[in-house]
C-alpha cells in the first residue's frame, strides 16, 4: 500500500496532465479514508464484538479499495494490478468476519463476555 500510494502520488502530481493530477488528489483523498475504515475495524470487531458493523465496515473498506485501484489504474496501470493482493485480502477476510458473525447469531456478547 506504501508503496502505490508513493507511486500514484509522484506520477500524479508531476504529470503535465490536469486529469491526471486530479485523480492523484482523488486517490489520496481515497487512500486516507480507507486507511480510516482499515483501523476502525479492529476495534469493532474485537474491541466492542459488533460483527454486524464490523461487517459493514469492512464491506465500505473492500468498496474504496476497489474504487482507488481503479482511480490510480488510470493514473499509472500498474498502481491499479499493485492493490490486487490487497483486495483478495480484503474478499477473504470480509467473508470470515462475516461468516463469524452468522455462525454465532450476529451476537458476540457470550464471546467476548469477561468474568
Amino acid at each position: 500500500m506504501g508503496y502505490t500510494a508513493y507511486r500514484a502520488w509522484t506520477t500524479g502530481a508531476t504529470s503535465i496532465n490536469p486529469q491526471t493530477v486530479a485523480l492523484a488528489k482523488q486517490g489520496a483523498t481515497l487512500y486516507s479514508i480507507q486507511l480510516a475504515l482499515n483501523l476502525l475495524w479492529t476495534p469493532l470487531y474485537f474491541g466492542f464484538g459488533r460483527p454486524v458493523a464490523a461487517t459493514v465496515d469492512i464491506l465500505a473498506l473492500g468498496g474504496t479499495v476497489g474504487y482507488l485501484a481503479y482511480i490510480w489504474g488510470q493514473v499509472d496501470p500498474t498502481c491499479g494490478w499493485l492493490l490486487a493482493p490487497y483486495l483478495g485480502w480484503l474478499s477473504f477476510a470480509t467473508y470470515l468476519c462475516a461468516g463469524s458473525g452468522y455462525l454465532n447469531d450476529w451476537n458476540f456478547s457470550k464471546m467476548f463476555k469477561k468474568d
